[in-house]
């Protein structure tokens, strides 16, 4: 980024925070919110507890309360139900995904995810970056993606959920929680989706999930849950390859392009058991044990490869044989509280794992011919195919670790921690596999300062042994589970109570990576370092009794290093970098419409690097979703109606699945549903 670049970046951030600032902070003083509230790590000089996970994470019988502009305590990401607000998800955060590095934890215990439970079970995700991580033992460098479950609690209660969309797609949502005893309670779900895509893909799914809790004292609590997600009918729509440095033409929306059988289905199945049981005063023991795994019955890669901008090519359509992929993981947590006036020490000890499995590869190749993607996609019987050989993908890792959190009302909070990890895979066909060993020594150290009873500041360093993803689809070696990699973080930053229930949150950071993508082969391999430096910033909470707003702003100068971008093989920055992005979601509850409200989310991002010489760019762009609820009474049940329009003004455009693979930017689509608890 040039000097001028950076000028008009941060002449961008400083409008749009002075747009925030510029709302009065007269009228702070909120009343007590009708939403469910998420479980916020506690400031500096809060008061801790050593109670684990409990009530305020349960949903059922609530969720017409859910919203995610008025439960987020930041603008760095938050999911509740199917509500969502802020400018990180799981699939991005930093310039990279928490969920490829494995960074993800089940209501605090580390989760190794294949895939990851549904909102049948999950009630609430948080993003934890930043000061959101303090509290968090043992930190990760791309962030962490909590998983809040939804526990069954100690009163009968349901949600039900329909709903309906301008594609044709219908929805159906089912939540249940019955006390059994006094001692036992158990929650049921199910979930329908019958989704027709963008481009006219269907996605056809069904899926149940069980949970249980049993809490046969007030310092012992069992919980084993279950989600299983089967989908019957999975299209394959294309993605758009060029094969020079031009953006592909724009696929006609609500068009599928493609034979009728590159068709697949899946089984997912998620399941596992929580433990929480205070030994004695002042000790607790936390333990997870999860089960994680994909059977996939029928997977293709449906690409266009463009020779030209006018939308000539030729279509390949890669199938596989059955895949399967599946992991167990799991956390065993020992902590030590000793309260000491004014000041909390905790001491952790804790022992994580995982082995993990997958079988991939054998892919046939079926070569469609000459098409072009603004006629009829040829209508061809299914061919017989060739399946090779598949290969094996082992991890076992184990990872031990001592950790260190102290806090001090009204002067800050200390949070030092060690690991040791040892690590093992093996990879390639049975009788042949390759070794990959590390036993890196991991360290975290993060602080926080509080300057005044408005203002604290925090800091700290966090290393990690990572996985770095899979590769994608479109490469030579699709499937294939990539080695694990060492990752750094630093950063810094402010934050800033700025009256009533409004915080805001501002730092900078870097994390350091090897820099995985495509080489000259085709093969998704290791290319060099990727180094992102940015800076970002958060408000959110209540400007006035009737109006929420969450806004966030990232901005991000990231460059890869390493002999290849020496020799101009590789391009000076990743593949998907985004320099600028701006996240803007408010909520406003007119005084005069009892039960209305009315939302809106506008997110801005600059243009975003394409492919890995950086010689194309995906253009910038500006979406707008817009919505409204009204809640009322149903046979004298708490019931919402909500009307959503997302991408209100049509924009045009692609979304890049990887390096030099495009698809189309969804457009304009209306959602209304309605919930009513029980």
């Amino acid at each position: 980024m040039t000097g001028g670049q950076c000028n008009t970046a941060a002449a961008r951030l400083a409008a749009a925070m002075l747009a925030v600032f510029a709302v009065p902070a007269a009228a702070q003083q909120v009343p007590p919110n009708d939403s469910l509230p998420l479980p916020a790590e506690p400031a500096p000089g809060d008061e801790p507890d050593m109670t684990p996970p409990d009530a305020p994470v349960a949903a059922t019988g609530s969720r017409s309360a859910e919203n995610a502009v008025r439960q987020a305590g930041d603008a760095f990401g938050t999911s509740i139900g199917r509500e969502v607000s802020g400018l990180y998800n799981r699939d991005r955060v930093r310039g990279f995904s928490p969920v490829a590095a494995g960074n993800v934890r089940i209501d605090g215990l580390y989760f190794d995810p294949v895939v990851t439970p549904s909102s049948r079970l999950v009630r609430a995700t948080v993003i934890r970056v930043g000061p959101s991580a303090l509290g968090s033992p043992f930190p990760a460098p791309t962030g962490i993606v909590d998983l809040g479950l939804r526990r069954p609690g100690d009163e009968a209660a349901a949600s039900v959920l329909i709903g309906y969309n301008s594609w044709n797609t219908p929805t159906a949502e089912f939540d249940a929680s019955l006390p059994v005893t006094d001692t036992l309670s158990i929650g049921v779900g199910a979930g329908m989706v019958l989704e027709n895509g963008f481009n006219k893909t269907r996605d056809h799914s069904f899926e149940g999930a069980f949970i249980a809790q049993w809490k046969p004292s007030a310092s012992f609590s069992l919980l084993p849950f279950i989600n299983v997600r089967e989908t019957l009918i999975d299209d394959h729509g294309p993605n758009s390859i060029p094969t020079g440095d031009f953006l592909p033409p724009r696929l006609p929306r609500r068009q599928f392009f493609g034979p009728w059988w590159a068709r697949g289905g899946d089984t997912e199945l998620i399941g596992g058991v929580l433990t929480d049981w205070t030994v004695a005063e002042g000790w607790l023991l936390r333990v997870g044990l999860f089960r994680s795994q994909r059977r996939v019955t029928g997977q293709f890669a449906n690409v266009v490869r463009m020779s030209d901008p006018e939308g000539n090519g030729e279509q390949r359509i890669t199938g596989d044989p059955a895949l399967f992929f599946g992991s167990t993981s799991g956390e065993v947590r020992l902590t030590r509280q000793i309260m000491d006036g004014p000041r909390r020490h905790q001491i952790h000890v804790a022992l994580r794992g995982r082995k993990a499995y997958r079988r991939f590869g054998g892919s046939d190749v079926i070569n469609l011919g000459p098409v072009n993607i603004f006629e009829r996609a040829p209508d061809l019987p299914l061919p017989e195919r060739n399946f090779g050989p598949q290969q094996d993908d082992d991890v076992q890792q184990w990872t031990g670790g001592i950790a260190y959190e102290g806090r001090w009302d009204g002067v800050g909070e200390l949070s030092v921690g060690v690991q040791g990890t040892d690590y093992k895979k093996r990879i390639g066909f049975p009788g042949a596999l390759n070794a990959i060993d590390a036993r890196p020594i991991l360290y975290n150290v993060t602080a926080a300062v509080v300057l005044t009873d408005r203002i604290s500041l925090y800091g700290g360093a966090v290393t990690g042994l990572e996985e770095s993803g899979v590769a994608p689809n479109v490469a030579a070696n699709r499937n294939e589970a990539l080695p694990a990699i060492q990752t750094r973080q630093y950063d810094a930053g402010v934050r800033l109570a700025l009256g009533g229930e409004m915080r805001m949150v501002a730092g900078l950071f870097q994390v350091s990576k090897p820099y995985f993508n495509l080489d000259v082969n085709n093969r998704f391999d290791v290319l060099g370092e990727v180094i992102n430096r940015g800076f970002e910033a958060s408000i959110a909470g209540p400007i006035t009794p009737e109006l929420s707003l969450v806004a966030g702003a990232s901005l991000l100068w990231p460059r890869v290093t390493g002999d290849a971008v020496t020799r101009g093989l590789v391009g000076r920055k990743p593949v998907g970098a985004i320099g600028e992005r701006f996240e803007v979601s408010a909520d406003w509850r007119p005084d005069f419409a009892p039960g209305l409200s009315f939302d809106m989310r506008l997110s801005y991002r600059s243009p975003e690097v394409a492919t890995v010489n950086n010689l194309v760019y995906v253009p910038t762009r500006t979406l707008i979703d817009l919505g409204g609820r009204y809640r009322f009474k149903l046979a004298g049940n708490d019931a919402v109606l909500r009307v959503q329009t997302t991408n209100l003004n049509n924009q045009q455009g692609y979304e890049l699945r990887s390096a030099g693979a495009y698809t189309v930017l969804p457009g304009r689509v209306t959602q209304a549903y309605l919930t009513v608890d029980f």
